[in-house]
């Protein structure tokens, strides 16, 4: 038997190792993507605006009779209910204003009574020309002037007491009463230009909001073709410090003029403020929804990119599960998705993961997004060989 060289079973050696490196070799595996089939669906626009709080009612306290003042009845920053006397100015000369004007009262009525009774006396007299005629006719003129008399100096009473009682300073609503912008012993004058004290009602309250006119034209000009409807008028608050507030608002008025100086329109919205947590003047924003897209489509923001000139793009899942690159139009968000206006149909498969081994045209493996990844082959075959 013939022995093999060293040399010849060298040779051999390599071949076969050869041949193994060649079987073992595999060729670029299929990616697995995971997509989401797209749907229409009606979707609510969010809209954020900034705003300033402002009372619902705001009234300065202001005398209507001239005087000192004599006392302050009320508490700063206290809450005053509408009637509630506020300030006293000193009421002695309105108190004998109305003593005067009682007496010229009961003067007048005196006269009137005698001149009534002489116009009566005269008449029959008159009648049967006991008496001149003239005389008759000088009584009862004195009679009617009498009695003119006592209305006047009654309208002239009232006046007084009129005044007497302004020297009581009521509160003209109700609501939480500013610092007082006088004190005990000043005195205040009639149709004065400083106000005594500032009312506020905070509960609830206005929060306004200025909109751009170019937008409000948008939404009128979307509403009118049809393709979206208004929304329901609901406002969230959100305040300075970034936590929302409790309570919903709801949205009172736009108003019909554009502001020439901002070129925006005022929203106005009312909100429940029974624990006084906003103040008038507070910076707030505003969270709204004017409008709802009927069949909009939206796409999972995972699933959209930009190319260098900005545009968005998707990866879609074409015939033969061979990705598809399409631009779109996605001007906004809406949650964790883009709001696409073009581009996109309803049942148009969108990849969402596994995009960074995808390119135009290539074969993937795809899957639900959000499905479990399935075991590799290599991992199912070594678990199969394993023996106890």
């Amino acid at each position: 038997m013939s022995k093999t060289s060293p040399l010849t079973a060298f040779a051999l050696s390599l071949l076969v190792a050869g041949c193994g490196a060649k079987v073992q070799t595999k060729g670029p595996t299929t990616p697995s993507v995971g997509y989401v089939v797209i749907t229409a669906q009606d979707v609510p626009l969010e809209l954020q605006l900034p705003g300033r709080t402002t009372a619902i009612e705001t009234a300065d306290v202001r005398p209507q009779v001239s005087g000192v003042i004599k006392a302050r009845r009320f508490q700063e920053g206290s809450l005053v209910r509408q009637g509630q006397t506020l300030y006293e100015i000193d009421p002695s000369l309105y108190r004998a204003a109305v003593n005067q004007a009682q007496a010229n009262l009961a003067n007048a009525q005196a006269v009137l009574a005698d001149t009534q009774a002489r116009a009566t006396r005269y008449k029959p007299l008159a009648d049967i020309e006991a008496v001149a005629k003239q005389d008759y006719t000088d009584a009862l003129a004195l009679a009617k002037e009498a009695a003119a008399q006592v209305l006047l100096n009654r309208a002239t009473l009232q006046t007084a007491e009129i005044n007497l009682h302004f020297t009581r300073v009521p509160a003209p609503i109700t609501g939480r009463i500013g610092r007082s912008l006088v004190t005990t012993g000043a005195l205040v004058t009639n149709g004065q230009v400083t106000p005594l004290a500032t009312i506020e009602r905070l509960d609830p309250i206005f929060v306004d909001m200025p909109q751009s006119s170019a937008e409000i034209v948008a939404l009128r000009r979307e509403l009118s073709s049809g393709g979206a409807a208004a929304s329901a008028a609901t406002v969230r608050l959100i305040l300075e410090d970034g936590t929302p507030y409790t309570a919903p608002g709801t949205l009172e008025f736009s108003e019909a003029l554009v502001d020439p100086n901002t070129g925006s329109v005022t929203l106005r919205a009312r909100f429940p403020n029974s624990q006084n947590l906003l103040l008038p003047g507070m910076y707030v924003r505003g969270n709204l929804s004017e409008m709802t897209v009927k069949n909009a489509i939206l796409a999972p923001q995972q699933g959209v990119s930009r190319d260098p000139r900005g545009n968005a793009t998707v990866y879609l899942l074409g015939p033969g599960n061979k990705a598809v690159l399409r631009t779109v139009t996605a001007d906004r968000t809406v949650g964790d998705h883009w709001l696409v206006t073009s581009g996109l149909a309803v049942g148009d498969k969108v990849i969402t993961e596994g995009l960074t081994n995808v390119k135009p045209g290539i074969t993937v493996r795809p899957v639900l997004a959000g499905s479990p990844p399935r075991a590799s082959p290599a991992k199912a075959s070594g678990g199969a060989g394993k023996s106890g």
